[in-house]
């Protein structure tokens, strides 16, 4: 039976609210030292690094030559917005000002962006086998926890409020719902440009990591602590998704 377009664009807004709910636990940690800072930079960076690899091996397992074009361009497109903002003057987000103003919307604009591959996803899974749709909806959803969290262990310790952090999260999944209905009605015209969107995501999270997260977390924590976080967190989201979101 075909499934409603309602339905579709639901169980995205599902994923999307998901996200949000990674930012929770920042209820509970009222202040956070310098260490503290330094960690959480590098958690950021060890789930992100886990997130990108996970687009990627989705990526090339559906066309590997459009993955990696995805990877170069979204490369292309973070430099690009990098030396956009170094050279904007002021911006203010989430409650921040200056460095770290420009810092948290790179991260929100790669989540972003990221989410509108995994909102074709949703649509598209719900034009495949029966059952797909509600997989792929539920894998996500539990995917998008630890990306909020990542962008929760960014925004938070440089000042931004708990609750404008949640909206923030939610905000960066809203292209899963809005990509997710055309990609379930035109299916054939979005399946085709998946792999690229996933290259896209990863590569721009990679360059975050390597150029802003990591450096932070090594200003205030020694390297060898700060290499143990990221590859603590990068294996603690590789294991969530071999045992939550596998067949």
């Amino acid at each position: 039976m075909e499934t409603s377009l309602w339905i579709v664009v639901a169980a995205a807004l599902f994923t999307a609210i998901m996200t949000g709910a990674g930012a929770l636990p920042f209820l509970f940690v009222k202040n956070l030292g310098k260490r503290s800072v330094g960690w959480s930079n590098a958690a950021a960076a060890g789930l992100m690094l886990a997130a990108s690899h996970s687009l990627i091996d989705e990526g090339v397992s559906l066309d590997i030559t459009l993955t990696i074009v995805g990877v170069l361009g979204g490369l292309g497109a973070i430099v690009l917005a990098d030396r956009l903002l170094s050279g904007a003057g002021d911006v203010e987000v989430a409650e921040l000002e200056g460095a770290g103003a420009a810092k948290a919307l790179l991260i929100l604009g790669i989540m972003t962006a990221h989410s509108f591959a995994e909102g074709v996803g949703v649509g598209v899974s719900f034009a495949g086998s029966e059952g797909l749709g509600a997989y792929i909806t539920t894998a996500i959803a539990f995917h998008n926890v630890p990306e909020g969290l990542a962008i929760a262990l960014v925004l938070v310790p440089r000042g931004s409020p708990v609750w404008k952090v949640v909206l923030w999260a939610i905000f960066t999944s809203l292209p899963q719902p809005i990509m997710a209905a055309p990609a379930y009605v035109f299916v054939e015209t979005f399946r085709p440009f998946l792999p690229v969107g996933l290259g896209l995501a990863a590569g721009a999270m990679i360059w975050m990591v390597f150029s802003e997260l990591f450096p932070d977390a090594l200003e205030k924590v020694p390297s060898g602590s700060a290499a143990t976080a990221v590859t603590l967190a990068f294996s603690a989201m590789m294991a969530f998704q071999m045992l939550v979101l596998a067949h």
